[in-house]
């Protein structure tokens, strides 16, 4: 069955394909966008958002513990698991329906089913039912998004197993003890979310520090708070196999070839995404790829010409991501020329304390043997900061050392994801330290320690004691 032609077909309603849906329509397109399963995406129903509206409730639960150190008393605190998922999936709701809204509002054509490319121009729908439509664009926006990561472990597939696709975002109770497998950013905000809620965590990473593409200090800190929670961590190790064992499970870790035995009640696997490249008829349409994404080049373009892909079908990455390189895409399908520029990308890890980042690493730098200075500043000397009664983490700067130019902002600490921009913009305008150090930054907030680690760079801290400085 055949249907209409548009100018930009989008295949994929995500943080990536619904902007650049929108963005298409605004540039005066004709725009359809297919979707097999929810508006949103991973990102709104199964990720970002469900994460962090559960990591509120935990936050309000830990603030809640907290009150009587600031003069509040709120006698017996519980927290009941029914209504924090029901909010969460209120949230999730609210925002599914202002996408649709949304796409109404420019005049997308949202068409239900799962899209595959049938041609250069072309995509075939499979519906609910089993019917097909083929639908005509004069150029196409791939955007099919990622999947769980799944391990090679013995044993896994024997056992039942919680992804935050399904029932770790949807808990009917909380599990005594859990097995959480990967330290990454989904691991370490599971692990964040469970211990909190009462589960004994142990967190399992492959690599040397937990968040390990991330700097390396902010992730040690992160182990150090996560471990004074109760959360068991192993970085350096693998799990070898796991089996069923009197109702339990029991996993055989190895860290630096020595093997321990635990035992939980349950397994959350937590260790990334790949690209959803499965059946969109990518060979036949001659669109090149590899297992890591789909190739294209700074304009979204792939190898054929008029189909472009963004977001984590090109490579796993963030939903910001995706929706700056669905603008890129739609723009450039609609005649303009834009590209996408990959060197300034905010990171947002949301435990508690939060986690930020954007630019160069320490690790990174050196690896480019760039002659860089650092300053920092601990949230512990922020007079804002200690009115909130969140002192944990600090704020660490990377610049050039000639040019003074920043090249990667580190946060771990209260409200470290509302930091960031700042950074970020920075970073965009080619900024340097003395820039944020001649900035007059509002008193008392937590933004006065990015003016003062870039003091501190400089050598000029004015709340960091002199023999502070000197043991750095």
């Amino acid at each position: 069955m055949s249907g209409s032609i548009y100018d930009v077909v989008v295949v994929g309603g995500g943080p990536g394909g619904y902007v650049a849906a929108i963005r298409a329509a605004q540039l005066g397109g004709k725009v359809a966008l297919i979707e097999a399963a929810e508006l949103g995406g991973t990102c709104t129903n199964w990720g970002c958002i469900p994460t962090k509206a559960l990591l509120r409730s935990v936050e309000c639960l830990v603030e809640a513990r907290r009150a009587k150190d600031f003069g509040v008393s709120l006698g017996s605190i519980d927290f009941n698991l029914e209504v924090m998922v029901k909010r969460k999936d209120e949230v999730v709701s609210r925002l599914r329906n202002g996408i649709r809204y949304l796409l109404d509002s420019h005049g997308v054509t949202l068409i239900e089913g799962r899209g595959r490319l049938s041609g250069p121009n072309r995509v075939t729908v499979s519906r609910v039912g089993g019917s097909k439509i083929e639908v005509e664009g004069k150029a196409i926006i791939l955007a099919t998004g990622s999947k769980t990561r799944i391990l090679p472990i013995p044993g896994l597939s024997d056992i039942d197993v919680m992804t935050n696709e399904h029932e770790a975002l949807s808990p009917k109770k909380i599990p005594e003890s859990l097995l959480t497998i990967g330290g990454g950013p989904e691991g370490v905000e599971f692990a964040t979310i469970y211990s909190n809620l009462g589960s004994k965590v142990v967190l399992v990473e492959m690599l040397g520090s937990l968040l390990p593409l991330e700097d390396e200090e902010i992730g040690i800190r992160l182990e150090r708070i996560l471990s004074a929670n109760g959360v068991l961590v192993y970085t350096k190790s693998v799990v070898k196999e796991v089996s069923k064992k009197d109702g339990y499970v029991e996993a055989t870790i190895s860290t630096d070839g020595v093997e321990s035995k635990i035992s939980v009640e349950r397994v959350l696997l937590a260790a990334g995404h790949v690209p959803n490249l499965d059946n969109l008829g990518l060979e036949e349409a001659g669109v090149a790829y590899t297992k890591k994404g789909i190739t294209v080049n700074e304009r979204m373009e792939t190898s054929v010409k008029g189909v472009y892909a963004i977001g984590d079908v090109v490579s796993v990455s963030l939903a910001h991501v995706a929706s700056e390189q669905g603008v890129i895409a739609a723009e450039n399908a609609m005649g303009l020329n834009s590209t996408y520029d990959s060197k300034v990308v905010p990171r947002c890890i949301y435990t508690i304390p939060e986690v930020a980042a954007v630019g160069l690493t320490t690790q990174q730098a050196r690896e480019q043997k760039i002659n860089f200075i650092t300053g920092k500043f601990p949230f512990t000397a922020s007079g804002r900061a200690l009115t909130l009664g969140e002192t944990e983490g600090v704020i660490k700067i990377l610049a050039e050392k000639e040019s003074k130019r920043i090249i990667g902002v580190h946060i771990i600490g209260p409200r470290a994801s509302d930091l960031i921009p700042e950074a970020t913009l920075a970073m965009k305008m080619g900024a340097t330290i003395s820039d944020i150090a001649k900035t007059i930054h509002p008193h008392p907030t937590l933004s006065e320690a990015f003016k003062e680690a870039a003091l501190d760079a400089l050598g000029d801290a004015i709340h960091l004691g002199r023999r502070v400085r000197q043991r750095k």
